[in-house]
């Protein structure tokens, strides 16, 4: 790729982010993004290729990059490193939730008169003999409804193929000879708690110790971290790998604090995505990957459009039809999507969240994410917003109590064409990417008012339970995070360690059975006042159960202990919960019969 070419990319990618930052401002934002410098050449270095950065973006530039002292770096990122730091340049980048700007984009496009359709799978492709030419053409796809199981034909004039991973599937449709251009690549993120970055501001290093560019951006108030770059069969069903989530760890180790303790457990959840990489089928050098996107146009019509990166998404939209009109003879008026708002983003404002508690009576946190979410739409969501009974919150049902999702996103999802549990916890809502854990808990209830609002029978309520349980498990990291503690997990306890937790489990296990029951932790809890559920402690000890026999053993409470001192294992209920009740056991002591000076 010559100088040129490299920069018109640059300069279209800035011009799209500007433009996607507009047309949506409820779902983008700018983010400033820190590159910390270890060793004194590579200042200037990265200086001078993000202030080239800068000046390629011109009038399109979100805001202008700078250098910061050490102590300033320090003071902005706490959690960074110390040893051998000498300063850091911050640059200006665009973020978005990236599953509703894809929602966005296409209820837009049905509110302009487009026929949408997802659960729908292409069999395989119409064709046609051309008058003229005698060739067989293209006119449409053979289609089946994924969860109805019906088959249809759909006729057109032109079919065009974006399908990312799955582009050499349709290429193949049309001529089975046809070489692939796709080589698709794996890359793993993570989720780790919002401690880990600044609520304003992400890290990213462009040479990690492999090669792989690293970074960790705050994220919907969490941490959201990667990336690995790995080859791999394509699949509807990407799974993280432990490698995977051990490597982001180990680099995100090498960039922060001692005082810091990186921890596997508290990665809340992990998912693999599969880039389309793609090689030019008209370029000499097939095996060279291409840096843009490609458009191609086979013998028999069928359009393709492969590669590219999301912030591009508009100008190859835009350059597909222009080649599908031009090969198809269409006819079409120019295009209209720059400055086309998008969904939702007409009527926002940075203070709409304002409205939405005083109007509605939501809580702040909750107002602030529909408005972030739905933009001008979030008023229809805080519409159908049932009534709590209580004081404040006034409506606003929360379906897990640390995240701002409410029930009447679900029944607002349907509306948003959602057709399964899965839809609503990972692309309508964000909560299976940001905790698997909470998106487990909070299923029975989404399930329940997706049973009622679509008429379900009790056997797809299950099926619906039992696949999004299938889903968080295996492709959201639950089996990795879950797999942290097993029968078979070794117990890594000094002396001391052991006999300080066996005393422990005893204060619940008064009876020395070996074991511990709901029922003996509730008798603990209700001696000193506290009181919690009896389904949520079952759930609590089910966690730890790794027999699933319905009580804790002895070496299973250890297993437990040893895997929270490697951090395999956080925020174990149970740890913390027996830890605080011992502790005010302790605190009690026992009770003096001594009056203070020896008065009557």
């Amino acid at each position: 790729m010559s100088h040129l070419q490299l920069y018109m990319m640059v300069k279209e990618a800035l011009h799209e982010r500007a433009n996607l930052l507009e047309i949506a401002p409820h779902l983008s934002a700018p983010l400033p993004i820190m590159l910390p410098v270890y060793k004194w050449w590579q200042l200037p270095y990265y200086w001078a290729g993000i202030k080239m950065y800068d000046l390629v973006a011109g009038i399109q530039c979100l805001k202008s990059s700078y250098i910061l002292s050490k102590t300033k770096a320090l003071e902005l990122f706490p959690m960074l490193k110390k040893d051998k730091l000498v300063g850091a340049i911050v640059y200006y980048d665009g973020q978005h939730n990236d599953a509703r700007m894809n929602l966005a984009i296409a209820l837009t496009a049905a509110r302009y008169g487009a026929t949408i359709a997802n659960y729908t799978e292409v069999v395989h492709l119409l064709k046609t003999n051309d008058p003229h030419t005698g060739k067989e053409k293209v006119c449409g796809a053979h289609c089946r409804d994924v969860i109805t199981g019906q088959e249809f034909d759909i006729r057109a004039k032109c079919v065009i193929n974006a399908t990312g991973p799955f582009t050499d599937s349709l290429r193949k449709m049309d001529n089975q000879e046809t070489k692939n251009i796709c080589q698709p690549s794996a890359g793993v993120h993570i989720v780790i708690p919002g401690y880990y970055s600044p609520d304003n501001m992400g890290l990213l290093d462009p040479a990690t110790s492999d090669g792989r560019v690293i970074f960790f951006l705050p994220w919907e108030k969490m941490t959201i971290a990667g990336t690995t770059d790995t080859p791999t069969n394509v699949t509807a069903h990407p799974i993280p790998g432990e490698d995977d989530i051990n490597f982001i760890l180990r680099e995100v180790r090498n960039y922060l604090s001692p005082d810091v303790e990186v921890r596997r457990g508290d990665v809340l959840a992990a998912w693999s995505g599969i880039r389309p990489l793609v090689t030019d089928p008209n370029s000499k050098d097939t095996q060279s990957i291409c840096r843009n996107h490609i458009v191609s146009i086979s013998d028999s019509g069928l359009v393709t459009i492969a590669g590219g990166k999301w912030t591009t998404y508009r100008s190859m939209a835009e350059e597909t039809l222009d080649a599908a009109i031009k090969a198809h003879s269409l006819s079409a008026e120019p295009c209209k999507t720059v400055g086309l708002m998008l969904e939702g983003g007409k009527g926002w404002t940075p203070t709409l969240y304002i409205r939405l508690v005083q109007d509605y009576g939501l809580e702040n946190e909750v107002a602030q994410h529909l408005a972030s979410t739905y933009g001008g739409k979030a008023f229809d969501v805080a519409k159908m917003a049932q009534v709590t009974g209580k004081r404040w919150p006034i409506v606003g049902k929360r379906l897990v109590s640390e995240f701002p999702y409410i029930e009447s996103e679900v029944q607002y999802a349907i509306k948003e064409y959602a057709c399964t549990a899965i839809d609503v916890i990972a692309q309508r809502t964000r909560l299976g990417f940001l905790n698997v854990q909470a998106a487990d808990e909070a299923l029975p209830r989404i399930v329940q008012i997706m049973g009622k609002e679509l008429d379900w029978s009790q056997e797809r309520r299950t099926a619906e339970l039992e696949a999004a349980k299938k889903f968080l498990y295996h492709e959201m990291g639950y089996r990795s995070r879950s797999e942290q503690l097993t029968k078979t997990s070794e117990i890594n306890l000094d002396y001391q360690e052991v006999v300080r937790y066996k005393k422990r489990f005893h204060k619940f296990d008064k009876e020395s059975k070996g074991f511990i029951t709901t029922v003996d932790v509730q008798q603990v809890l209700e001696s000193i006042n506290v009181h919690i559920d009896e389904n949520a402690l079952h759930e609590i000890l089910n966690e730890v159960d790794l027999n699933k026999n319905g009580q804790v053993e002895i070496d299973e409470f250890l297993q437990l202990m040893s895997a929270v001192k490697k951090g395999q294992v956080s925020d174990s209920r149970l740890a913390i919960l027996m830890k605080t009740a011992e502790e005010t056991l302790d605190m009690r002591g026992p009770v003096t019969v001594d009056r203070s000076g020896g008065g009557v």
